[in-house]
C-alpha cells in the first residue's frame, strides 16, 4: 500500500480511470474544473474518450448515448451545472442506463458563489427531473472515501442500470490529502449489457434504447418495475456509519465535510463531560432510516448539522418518527462551520430545536 498526496478533484479523476471509465463528457464550472482537466490527459493516455461538450445539456445527452452503447460513462459538474442536466438524468433513469454523475457543490441559490456548500441535497436526492425516478447518491467525507465510493459507483450503476451521483462539496474537491489509489474494493459480477445498442450478439434483432412510453398500460408497468428496483437498492445499498453511540446524550446527524467537523466537536464535548454520538449517512439516497431505530435510550435529542439552511433535516424528521426532539445548526452561502459552533449548539440544544 502506497499513499500519495493528492487534490480531491484529481483523486476523483484517477479513481474513475481505475474503475474502468470508457468515456467522459463534461463542461467546465468551478469548483470541479480540475476533474475534466485531469481527465482530458488521463483519458487520452488510456486510449479512452474525452469530450468537452458545448454545454451541460449536451454533455448529459452524450452520456445517454455512450451509456446506451454499453460503455462505462461519467460526467461531472457543480450545482447550477447539475441543474441543467436534470432532464437528461430523468431520461437516463427512465431508459435504465447506468452512469456516474459527480457533483461538487458550490454555494447558491442561483449562480451563488464558488465556496463549498451542502445546499444541493434536495437537488441530489429529490432531483429536478420529471417522473417517479431515483438516483443513488453517495456522500463521502474524505478524499480516500471519495476514491472508494467512486470505484463503487460504477459497479452500483451497472448492477441496477441506474444513474449514481457522487455528491461532494468544494472543500473535498479542492483540499489535498494522502490517498491510497490501490486500496481494493469488493468487485461485483456485472452481467453482460444485452440491453445496449451493441448488445445484439446475445439475441436476434435490434435493441432500442428509449424512455418514451406512450401506452399508459406499458408505462405504468415500467414504473412498477422501476419501483421494485429502487426497493432492491434500499434493501441492499444503504450505507451509514454510527459513531460513539454508546451512552450518548445527544446524536449529531451530518454527512460529508460537515461530519468531519462534527468529529472534532464530539471530541471537544467529551472533554467537557458531554457524550455525543453521530449518525453519518454515506448514501443520502437511500437515506439510512433504519439507523434511527438503533439510537440508544440515553439520547435526549438529535442535532442536524449541514452547510445549508436545512435540507437533510426533512429526512431526519421522517426517520425519527417524532420520537426525539430535533435541533438544527447550519451555515450557508459558502461559510464553513467551526467545531466550537457545533459544541455551542449541543450545549444550548433547547435553543436549536425545530418544529415540523
Amino acid at each position: 500500500m502506497s499513499k500519495v498526496l493528492m487534490k480531491g478533484n484529481e483523486a476523483i479523476a484517477r479513481a474513475a480511470i481505475a474503475a474502468g471509465l470508457d468515456a467522459f463528457f463534461g463542461y467546465p464550472i468551478t469548483p470541479q474544473n480540475e476533474i475534466p482537466e485531469y481527465l482530458s490527459k488521463l483519458m487520452h493516455d488510456a486510449g479512452k474518450v474525452f469530450v468537452q461538450a458545448e454545454s451541460e445539456v449536451a454533455a448529459i445527452n452524450m452520456v445517454y448515448g455512450a451509456a446506451g452503447a454499453g460503455k462505462r460513462v461519467m460526467t461531472s459538474s457543480s450545482s447550477v451545472g447539475i441543474a441543467l442536466k436534470q432532464e437528461g438524468i430523468s431520461y437516463l433513469a427512465g431508459a435504465e442506463l447506468p452512469c456516474v454523475i459527480v457533483s461538487v457543490m458550490r454555494a447558491g441559490p442561483g449562480l451563488g458563489g464558488i465556496s463549498p456548500s451542502q445546499a444541493d441535497y434536495f437537488q441530489a436526492t429529490r432531483g429536478g427531473g420529471n417522473g417517479d425516478y431515483r438516483v443513488v447518491v453517495l456522500a463521502p467525507e474524505s478524499i480516500q472515501e471519495t476514491v472508494d465510493v467512486m470505484k463503487q459507483a460504477f459497479d452500483i450503476a451497472d448492477t441496477y442500470r441506474n444513474p449514481v451521483m457522487v455528491l461532494a462539496d468544494g472543500l473535498i474537491g479542492q483540499m489535498m490529502e494522502t490517498v491510497d489509489m490501490d486500496k481494493p474494493i469488493k468487485k461485483r459480477h456485472i452481467e453482460p449489457k444485452t440491453y445496449a445498442t451493441t448488445g445484439t450478439d446475445f439475441h436476434e434483432g435490434r435493441n432500442i434504447v428509449n424512455s418514451l412510453g406512450l401506452d399508459p398500460v406499458y408505462l405504468e408497468k415500467h414504473n412498477f418495475h422501476l419501483k421494485d428496483k429502487y426497493n432492491q437498492i434500499i434493501q441492499h445499498e444503504t450505507q451509514y456509519e454510527m459513531i460513539n453511540m454508546a451512552n450518548a446524550e445527544y446524536v449529531i446527524v451530518a454527512y460529508g465535510t460537515t461530519a468531519r467537523i462534527c468529529r472534532s466537536a464530539i471530541e471537544a464535548l467529551k472533554e467537557k463531560g458531554v457524550n455525543v454520538g453521530m449518525i453519518r449517512p454515506i448514501t443520502l439516497w437511500p437515506f439510512p432510516r433504519k439507523a434511527f431505530d438503533l439510537i440508544p435510550k440515553s439520547v435526549k435529542g438529535l442535532l442536524v448539522c449541514e452547510m445549508s439552511m436545512g435540507q437533510m433535516i426533512d429526512d431526519v424528521f421522517i426517520s425519527n418518527k417524532g420520537r426525539l426532539p430535533v435541533g438544527f445548526f447550519g451555515r450557508a452561502g459558502g461559510m464553513v462551520p467551526e467545531p466550537d459552533e457545533i459544541v455551542d449548539a449541543i450545549l444550548h440544544f433547547e435553543d436549536k430545536v425545530v418544529e415540523i
